[in-house]
């Protein structure tokens, strides 16, 4: 790679015509670290910070090709996913980065509401699961979509989470990051779960503050990270540092 050309990170989502979420979210924050954005762009959304009002999902050949377009033009060093919306946008974004491989991968699963609210149907979950989790270097799911990836229900506790966490291991995953943002205590943890390792926690102060948005920041700031070779380990360390900041700066 030219030292005079800095990395860039694919970052396939939807866009959020409010600006809390989505694609303005990721080019903001990989923006903070010195890189730059490719996009592909999986669905555009009407909708304020309150609601939905509108989606309209990409065909999935249009998301292909801007993929292909991305890796083309310039030096794709990482790629963060968000929204896919449709199993066969996930095919055919899994079916683009088989063929582009090897980069590191961050998979941010876009499949419930806040509240627990399932977005994707079991074809897509499944779809999901199967051809694209084998090609992801990290996925980070939040407690609600961690229980419906692995079809149990809302885990109570660490050991349920690293449970839950290992079934997706024959799934092909290599790493979860499961978010602990939807938990109570004054302890935010985020656990990362490998095969045969021990749980690493990563741990920072809950903050009574409200903001959209903040997973696909998390999972943009690993990705950006990464992109700039750091280990994982590492990468989530400086991600949820930078967040914890944002949130910081948040309070009223």
């Amino acid at each position: 790679m030219s030292p005079h050309v800095p990395p860039h990170v694919l970052v396939v989502a939807g866009s959020d015509s409010s600006g809390g979420a989505g694609i303005v979210r990721d080019i903001e924050t990989v923006s903070a670290f010195g890189l730059r954005c490719s996009l592909a762009i999986t669905a555009v959304t009407v909708q304020t910070h309150q609601r939905v009002e509108r989606i309209e999902q990409m065909p999935p050949d249009l998301v292909a090709d801007q993929m292909r377009a991305a890796f083309a033009a310039d030096p794709v060093a990482a790629v963060k996913i968000g929204m896919l919306g449709t199993a066969a946008v996930i095919d055919t974004v899994a079916s683009v980065l088989a063929s582009s491989l090897p980069v590191p991968v961050v998979l941010d699963p876009v499949l419930a509401s806040s509240s627990g609210g399932q977005l994707l149907d079991d074809e897509a979950i499944d779809t999901l699961k199967r051809k694209l989790f084998p090609l992801c270097t990290l996925v980070t799911p939040n407690l609600p979509e961690l229980a419906l990836l692995s079809g149990r229900p809302l885990a109570s506790g660490e050991t349920e989470i690293v449970e839950q966490a290992e079934k997706l291991f024959a799934a092909g995953a290599s790493a979860i990051l499961v978010k602990g943002g939807h938990a109570t205590g004054a302890t935010a943890t985020d656990l990362l779960i490998q095969p045969g390792r021990e749980p690493v926690r990563f741990d920072a102060s809950r903050i009574a503050v409200a903001m959209r948005g903040t997973g696909c920041m998390l999972a943009s700031a690993i990705a950006a990270h990464l992109a700039q070779y750091e280990t994982l380990e590492i990468s989530i360390g400086k991600a949820k540092r930078h967040v914890f900041t944002k949130l910081l700066a948040a309070r009223p």
